[in-house]
C-alpha cells in the first residue's frame, strides 16, 4: 500500500537516525528501519479507529439528544445518514480490522473533547450539509463523506498531528500524513460487496513480486550506507563551493539517497529519481534546500553521463 515515494521518506528517517546515531552497525540500523515501518501501520489503523471513533461520538450525541428535558423535533427525529454511514459500518464489521484494532489496544474514553472539536468542525463544512440533505445515499457518496474529513480535516488539524505524535516514540516526523494517504488509499479501495472476512491492504503492495517495494526500501538504506564514502567524495568535488561541513546533513543523506538509486536501481528512470529527491528536499530539509539539491544532482548526472557511468536498463531507460 505504501508507494515508493514514502518507502523512500521512511529510508531517508532511518538513515537521519542511523547517521545521527554514529552507529556502525548496518543490522541494527535495518532493523529500526523495518520497525518504524510497522509502528507507521499501527498508526493506520489508529486513524481508521478515530474515524470510527468520531461516528461512535456523533451517535452518542444524537442519543443524548433525545433525552434532553426538552428534546426539540429535531433531537426526537434526527437525520442520522452521518452515523449510517456504510463504509464506516463495513469497516466496524471487519475482523481483520477488529482484531488489528484490539491488538494495540486502541481506547478513546480519555478523548471526548478531541472527538467534540472534529464533530463540530464537520458540521460546519458545506460538504457536510450537501452530503444530509442529499438524495444521493449510495455506498460512494458515504466513500466520499469519509475522506472528505480525512483531506479537510485531519491532515490540516496541527492538534491532531500532535496528539498522534505524543502517543509512541516510532511515529518519525511525516508518519501522520503518510497514514492517512493509506487511510485514504483503503477507503478508495474498498468494495460494497467485501465481506467481513476481507483482510485490510498490507503495508506492502501485495502484487505477487515477492515484496519488491520492501526490497527496494531495505536496498535503498543499505547501499546508501555502504557507498556512503564514495558518494560524499562525489557530491565533494561537484559542490566545489561549498564545504562538506557546512552541507545539512538533510540535504547530504538525500544527495547520497539520489546516488544510491542512480547507481544500484538500473530500472528507476534518472527524471524520477530526480524529482523524487528534489521533493524531499522540499518537504524535510530547509528552504533553500529544493534548489541546493536540484543543483547538485543537475552536475551530478551530466557529469556521470559524460563520464558513462549511469546504467539503466528496462524502464530506466526512459526519458535518460
Amino acid at each position: 500500500m505504501l508507494s515508493r515515494r514514502y518507502l523512500r521518506i521512511k529510508a531517508l528517517q532511518a538513515l537521519y537516525a542511523f547517521f545521527q546515531s554514529r552507529s556502525d552497525s548496518l543490522a541494527l540500523g535495518e532493523k529500526h528501519l523495518l520497525r518504524s515501518t510497522e509502528k507507521l501501520y499501527d498508526l493506520y489503523i489508529y486513524q481508521l479507529s478515530f474515524l470510527s471513533g468520531l461516528m461512535n461520538f456523533a451517535a452518542r450525541r444524537i442519543e443524548d439528544a433525545r433525552h434532553k428535558f426538552f428534546p426539540t423535533e429535531e433531537d426526537l427525529d434526527p437525520n442520522t445518514r452521518f452515523i449510517d454511514n456504510g463504509f464506516i459500518r463495513q469497516l466496524d464489521l471487519n475482523q481483520d480490522y477488529q482484531k488489528k484494532a484490539e491488538s494495540l489496544g486502541i481506547s478513546w474514553v480519555d478523548d471526548e473533547n478531541l472527538f467534540l472539536r472534529i464533530y463540530n468542525d464537520v458540521k460546519e463544512d458545506p460538504f457536510y450539509d450537501s452530503y444530509m440533505g442529499s438524495t444521493d445515499c449510495s455506498y460512494k457518496a458515504d466513500k466520499e463523506m469519509i475522506a472528505a474529513i480525512v483531506k479537510d480535516h485531519l491532515f490540516e488539524d496541527d492538534l491532531m498531528h500532535q496528539y498522534f505524535e505524543d502517543r509512541n516514540i516510532f511515529w518519525a516526523e511525516g508518519d501522520y500524513e503518510i497514514s492517512l494517504h493509506m487511510v485514504l488509499r483503503t477507503i478508495y479501495m474498498y468494495k460494497s460487496d467485501w465481506s467481513e472476512e476481507q483482510l485490510l491492504p498490507g503495508l506492502f503492495k501485495d502484487d505477487g513480486s515477492d515484496n519488491e517495494d520492501k526490497k527496494f526500501m531495505i536496498d535503498l538504506f543499505r547501499k546508501t550506507i555502504i557507498h556512503s564514502d564514495n558518494y560524499e567524495g562525489l557530491i565533494a568535488k561537484t559542490a566545489s563551493n561549498w564545504e562538506l561541513d557546512r552541507i545539512a546533513i538533510m540535504d547530504m543523506i538525500i544527495l547520497k539517497m539520489a546516488l544510491a538509486e542512480i547507481f544500484e536501481f538500473p530500472t528507476i528512470p534518472l527524471k524520477v529519481t530526480m524529482n523524487e529527491y528534489i521533493e524531499l528536499a522540499k518537504h524535510y530539509s530547509s528552504k533553500k534546500s529544493k534548489v541546493f539539491v536540484n543543483g547538485i544532482l543537475d552536475k551530478l548526472v551530466q557529469q556521470l553521463k559524460e563520464e558513462n557511468k549511469i546504467k539503466k536498463t528496462g524502464r530506466g531507460l526512459v526519458d535518460n
